[in-house]
């Protein structure tokens, strides 16, 4: 925090995206880079601590789609923000099933914490498995882009609209306590123009622009281009207004007084992963729910095969975890599950 309150002491403000960059990334500060966030003694859960029918259905797909591309005899498979490595380590666990895809695979991980890269490789011993620090040095393929909540914890910039004029939103310091507080500053003639491009000034009062998102999703776009493949992702969202929210210990807290203790993240709009997709010439699927994608790919089959070899307690428990996964109500709706390829390729299981 007093890295931030130095900044804005010298800057006076800075905008909203680098208040979370620092926040989350810094190599001092930063939440995820000191800190263990997942599971139930951190500060949220996901779907790969879940249950590890998760990473086994995820498995199945990637299977089933290198199959489609023709079993090429190497495929690199490639997991943006791996956490703490869980569910990289249940693909592995299930892929030596399958061992033509198995001998022909190579695993990029693409971790910025330099605490979850320690994390993931205690847990995942595999000479399979590389770490890499940009996607853009990637020069083999066909490659398959996985992410699951990867994008919603990338910083993003917010904008408002006020008299027919745009205004960014940036972080400053109050005169009289020097606490953390939001101004608006008119917004750069640059970033205006491209939040036009993308249709998102009419949505709401609270314009959210994920510019490292679209960074990205432009290189993933062309590496599919150039080398051949696909990108699969698992996020919640799909909406444009004010969704920034900060939690600790599974509880929401305030964004601007937790900085570097706290996760900060916001809801994908998964209209801009469509539209940069779609510009750069790739065939993109329907939206889908998790709950949907996960049981068109046969996890309530798999999990039936499964509880017949179980304790009562053990399928109990099973049970439990799936419906979590898969229950509308619970992270079976909220999460959105977006798939686009290079043209050409006829494949869509789960959508």
């Amino acid at each position: 925090m007093n890295k931030i309150i130095n900044i804005l002491k010298e800057q006076k403000s800075i905008p909203l995206d680098k208040f979370i960059k620092i926040a989350l990334y810094d190599k001092r500060l930063g939440y995820y880079m000191k800190n263990s966030p997942l599971g139930k003694n951190g500060d949220f859960i996901t779907s790969p601590l879940i249950s590890r029918l998760f990473g086994e259905m995820i498995a199945i797909w990637c299977v089933s789609f290198w199959k489609s591309l023709n079993k090429p005899q190497k495929v690199v498979l490639v997991e943006l923000g791996p956490g703490n490595g869980i569910l990289c380590d249940d693909l592995l666990r299930s892929f030596k099933h399958f061992k033509h895809f198995y001998n022909s695979l190579e695993i990029n991980l693409l971790e910025k914490s330099y605490n979850l890269k320690k994390i993931q490789k205690e847990k995942i011993r595999n000479n399979k498995v590389k770490w890499i620090k940009n996607i853009k040095n990637i020069k083999k393929g066909p490659i398959i882009f996985i992410s699951n909540e990867f994008f919603d914890a990338l910083p993003i910039k917010q904008f408002c609209q006020k008299n027919g004029l745009i205004y960014e939103r940036h972080v400053t310091l109050s005169k009289k306590d020097k606490k953390i507080k939001f101004i608006i500053k008119k917004a750069n003639k640059n970033l205006v123009r491209n939040i036009k491009k993308l249709d998102l000034i009419s949505n709401g009062t609270i314009i959210e622009y994920p510019k490292e998102t679209i960074e990205y999703l432009e290189i993933i776009s062309k590496k599919i281009n150039e080398l051949g493949g696909g990108f699969l992702t698992f996020d919640y969202g799909d909406r444009n207004n004010n969704t920034l929210q900060s939690i600790k210990n599974h509880k929401h807290v305030n964004i601007l007084s937790h900085a570097g203790s706290a996760d900060i993240s916001s809801h994908v709009n998964f209209r801009i992963f469509s539209k940069i997709f779609s510009k750069n010439k790739l065939n993109v699927e329907k939206l889908t729910t998790q709950s949907k994608f996960l049981q068109k790919l046969g996890v309530l089959e798999r999990a039936n095969i499964m509880s017949k070899k179980v304790s009562f307690k053990t399928k109990a428990d099973m049970f439990y975890r799936l419906k979590r996964l898969i229950d509308p109500n619970e992270m079976g709706g909220h999460f959105k599950v977006f798939f686009a390829k290079k043209k050409g390729k006829k494949f869509n299981l789960g959508f």
